[in-house]
């Protein structure tokens, strides 16, 4: 068995957060007073905040109060997308396409640790929806994972590897379903 090391030997590598310390600050404090605190019910204001702070977001996207966004300089948003209450702890980039939906309590995280070496060293990979992707309410997503084209992540599911184009998963780890058949 191996011995437990006594000294910090965390390593984060090339991570970067992407901000000034100042950017970070103030992006704290506004992230908890209007984004978490839910006192702020407006969508176009808390869009209005997060392009204000680096993320790329389209037209008529919706956000709803009680979001959380770790670096909104890594989150890109495509046209009519909405995104709950949601956690989005983007070390790394999030990028959602046009018309996806993230409902409520979904979880997207894209670092994670090496726990194979003493360091438990940082390891981030990005999280990409494609058009028309859905993750469900609490379902939560690992990094580096794709959701291709119009694919659904069920409630409560798991996604640990690459969701094919218009198939649904569900489970833990998420495994298909069925196909997603989308009427006209």
């Amino acid at each position: 068995m191996l011995e437990t090391q006594l000294r910090k030997d965390f390593d984060t590598g090339n991570f970067k957060r992407g901000a000034s310390a100042f950017k970070q600050f103030l992006w704290y404090f506004t992230d908890v007073f209007l984004f978490k605190s839910r006192v702020m019910p407006v969508s176009s204001v808390l869009v209005f905040f997060l392009k204000l702070f680096g993320a790329k977001i389209g037209k008529e996207v919706r956000i709803k109060p009680g979001i959380h966004i770790k670096y909104p300089w890594k989150l890109e948003v495509g046209d009519y997308s909405w995104l709950a209450d949601c956690y989005i702890d983007n070390l790394d980039k999030v990028k959602v396409g046009k018309n996806c939906c993230i409902s409520q309590q979904a979880v997207l995280i894209t670092g994670n640790h090496n726990y194979k070496v003493t360091g438990f060293d940082l390891i981030t990979a990005p999280i990409i929806l494609e058009d028309g992707a859905w993750i469900g309410a609490a379902a939560k997503v690992c990094p580096g994972v794709t959701l291709h084209s119009h694919s659904v992540l069920t409630l409560g599911s798991i996604a640990t590897k690459n969701l094919m184009p218009y198939t649904i998963y569900q489970g833990n780890p998420a495994i298909k379903i069925k196909e997603r058949f989308i009427k006209a």
